[in-house]
């Protein structure tokens, strides 16, 4: 889809204003996504706004001018996130907090992030419409650096929320300029002991619920144009090497060899059957191999590979990885070639409680879409609050499954039945 000319306009051309209702407005959402795709806009009208970016900052500044607008009291935290605030009617109770990201990838997409945000801020324009008051304190957060554009590591912003913070390894970040976390956070105006202590009380929020794009094709196969998720992935990186003997390749004949790429292949293949025998939200990825000497003409000395596994449940991922592990070693036995791993990377699955679950399907009942659960093999910062406070998620539809893209498309009317159905769970949890 071409997006050069105005995304506002791209949004409205096949938008049915009879969609407009509850005071959501579906013109007031594609409005503030085009104001907000145009900083940090790339050549190929993608979006460039790292973390902790003066682009991400500018983004954040005239998102925060929208929620003044609205009513909302607004500060900037420690770690570079944005709140706004509605007290309610009880002030002194725990708020429900809505949100997400603006920050990008390198030439992303327009809707990862900033739709969350944008449809959180919605449901505040629409109850001001009306005068609606909630009986609990409302907040919309725009979280600091989701994406790790910066340091090749993301949600430095939702952890600094929840303080779920090693101070240890973020001192020893940096970024492609070779410039130190804390050199990144004062050209933003943040310090590190302002990021340090910046967490938010266990007692200061009930829940938080994340609108996001799919970044998948279910809902798209199904004609839905929202869905519940049912968990958010953990995911677990393995790195293996595979050892064998390097020989020339015309002169080693086929059955005096220790090919470890033989070894690997079998590994692979044998993996890729693993999920299956358990769930239909675990999956196992080799995405990156390393080969030595890596010559057309010479049999591999060794091959690194790295395995992503992810699932929703922690026992049933744990247990991939067990078999994941032994499934190595049997490659390895079956080709005489030595095989070792190192776990680099271990984080905790969130599964989404299975009563805010039946909330959000009884939401999109009234709305009359059929309820439809999925779950989030992708990050988001749900993930790290979710390790703090309960947490539930809904998906909007991502045409084609692309993201992380220009070309990474949601139709507004699809947005607006999303923004309807958060107004109308938050209203539910009152």
């Amino acid at each position: 889809m071409d997006l050069v000319y105005d995304l506002k306009e791209n949004l409205l051309a096949n938008y049915d204003k009879k969609n407009d209702r509850d005071g959501i407005s579906g013109e007031r959402i594609a409005e503030r996504l085009s104001h907000l795709s145009k900083i940090g806009r790339t050549s190929s009208n993608g979006s460039n706004r790292p973390g902790y970016s003066q682009e991400e900052k500018a983004a954040k500044e005239l998102i925060a001018s929208w929620m003044r607008e609205a009513g909302l009291d607004v500060r900037f935290d420690g770690g570079g996130n944005v709140i706004g605030r509605l007290a309610g009617k009880n002030p002194e109770s725990p708020a429900i907090v809505s949100g997400s990201h603006v920050d990008s990838v390198p030439n992303g997409g327009h809707f990862d992030g900033p739709l969350g945000v944008m449809l959180a801020l919605e449901i505040v324009d629409a109850w001001q419409s009306s005068g609606y008051v909630p009986e609990k304190p409302y907040e919309v957060v725009i979280f600091a650096d989701e994406e790790g554009a910066c340091f090749n590591g993301g949600l430095n912003g939702s952890e600094a929320f929840t303080g779920d913070v090693n101070m240890v390894e973020k001192l020893r970040l940096t970024d492609s300029a070779g410039r130190s976390f804390e050199e990144v956070l004062k050209d933003v105006g943040l310090t590190v002991e302002g990021y340090e202590t910046t967490s938010r009380e266990q007692e200061e929020i009930e829940m938080y619920v994340e609108v996001h794009i799919e970044q998948g094709k279910r809902l798209e196969k199904e004609n839905l144009p929202c869905g519940i998720v049912t968990g958010i992935a953990g995911a677990q990186w393995i790195a293996f090497t595979f050892t064998g003997e390097a020989s020339h390749a015309g002169n080693t004949p086929m059955t005096d060899r220790r090919d470890p790429m033989l070894a690997v292949s079998d590994f692979m293949l044998a993996i890729n059957k693993l999920p299956g025998k358990y769930n239909d939200s675990a999956v196992v990825t080799v995405g990156k191999l390393n080969v030595k000497p890596n010559g057309v003409n010479v049999i591999p000395s060794s091959v690194e590979l790295f395995v992503d596994l992810r699932d929703i449940y922690q026992d049933t991922r744990d247990e991939i990885a067990l078999q994941v592990k032994e499934a190595a070693k049997q490659a390895g036995e079956k080709f005489n070639i030595d095989v070792v791993y190192k776990e680099l990377m271990d984080t905790i699955p969130v599964p989404i409680a299975k009563d805010l679950q039946g909330k959000l399907a009884e939401t999109l009942e009234e709305l009359d879409v059929e309820p439809y659960y999925l779950p989030s093999g992708a990050g988001h910062d749900a993930m790290i609050l979710g390790q703090k406070w309960p947490v539930a998620m809904l998906f909007v539809q991502s045409k084609a499954g692309i993201s992380h893209n220009p070309a990474e498309w949601t139709e507004l009317a699809d947005a607006v039945m999303a923004a309807r159905a958060l107004k109308k769970f938050i209203e539910k949890m009152q």
